[in-house]
């Protein structure tokens, strides 16, 4: 009796795609019709769209860049909601250099200043093609007069910038739970996030649009935190114990409030302004010249990258004898 050959016969064959080594456990003979790396893997983690990124979850059901969410979980994990000035002191240029090389290959470095990892995460918002609140006309953010007015026309975004924002916000406000101790209010950290979320080309348009921009991160920030008080007092319970030494050192009401006033002027002191106890009104020029430093520092800071990238050459080694990379540029990186 003669015995045929199988029929219906199927392979199977576990296959899983890394982002940065395309395909991982493909069949041989499939390999000639698939490319090893998908076309919209993208080899840098900063300047280019979410399209080309590795996307995860949140705790809040944003979805957001892997990237940032490494980012946000290092700066915890090292106590950086406590640390003073978070997100207004910028690291050092040479160690942000080496941590952008590394996030590019998906990994971070330990023992990162906090500082650094702050700067990354609001030079991943600057740097992005289009500004988180660009699809959005500045005549509609510019006609805002209210909260209501912001929280309205931020709900016209498109859902991956209404998740980045989201995830943003509650960044903000998980640091301004602990600005007794860090010294930064929603107003300060609405300050120096605000240049960040938009590509706007016309400078006086700009200025005055980052104003208004400051004005509606600054009402979001403190709807989230009046929303939290409402179901939960929580933030990230990995600073939590830290949180409590820190308000250790306030030793009364008095104390408190004469360190909320000292924090709503903080920056402004440092431009050689005054601001009037108690009112909490800050005029136009006062916000225009603060957000005017703020882009100015962080045009320095990329300048002094631009020439530090032409001066120093690719084998340049550190003390130990390791060579020390430098300035991240795609064209120089190998084939999200």
């Amino acid at each position: 009796m003669d015995i045929g050959g199988p029929t219906d016969v199927q392979h199977v064959a576990h296959v899983t795609f890394d982002r940065f080594n395309g395909f991982l456990g493909l069949p041989s003979e499939f390999e000639p019709d698939v490319p090893k790396k998908a076309p919209s893997a993208s080899a840098t983690v900063f300047g280019v769209s979410t399209e080309s990124m590795q996307l995860s979850y949140d705790s809040r059901g944003n979805c957001v860049p892997v990237i940032l969410l490494l980012l946000q979980s290092r700066l915890y994990d090292q106590g950086g909601l406590q640390v003073e000035g978070i997100f207004r002191i910028t690291g050092e240029n040479s160690e942000e250099e080496y941590v952008r090389e590394q996030l590019n290959k998906g990994m971070i470095p330990d023992g990162i200043d906090v500082h650094c990892l702050a700067g990354l995460i609001k030079a991943w918002f600057r740097e992005l093609p289009r500004g988180v609140l660009d699809p959005l006309s500045s005549e509609q953010v510019l006609q805002c007069e209210s909260d209501e007015d912001f929280i309205k026309v931020v709900r016209l975004l498109p859902q991956t910038e209404a998740s980045l924002l989201n995830w943003a916000i509650n960044l903000m406000a998980d640091v301004v739970q602990f600005e007794n101790v860090n010294k930064m209010n929603s107003r300060n950290l609405a300050l120096v996030f605000a240049p960040n979320m938009s590509q706007m080309k016309d400078p006086l348009t700009a200025l005055m649009y980052a104003v208004q921009v400051m004005k509606l991160l600054k009402c979001l920030t403190e709807k989230a935190l009046r929303e939290r008080e409402v179901t939960s007092p929580q933030v990230d319970t990995r600073s939590s114990n830290e949180a409590e030494d820190g308000e250790k050192e306030v030793d009364n009401e008095e104390e408190d409030e004469e360190e909320e006033e000292r924090d709503g002027v903080y920056i402004i002191e440092e431009v050689g302004s005054e601001a009037e106890d108690g009112d909490g009104v800050y005029i136009i020029e006062e916000e225009a010249l603060q957000i005017i430093r703020v882009v100015a520092d962080d045009h320095k800071s990329e300048s002094m990258k631009s020439a530090c990238d032409g001066s120093i050459t690719s084998d340049s080694k550190g003390a130990d004898g390791v060579v020390q990379p430098l300035i991240c540029n795609p064209d120089h990186i190998g084939s999200k």
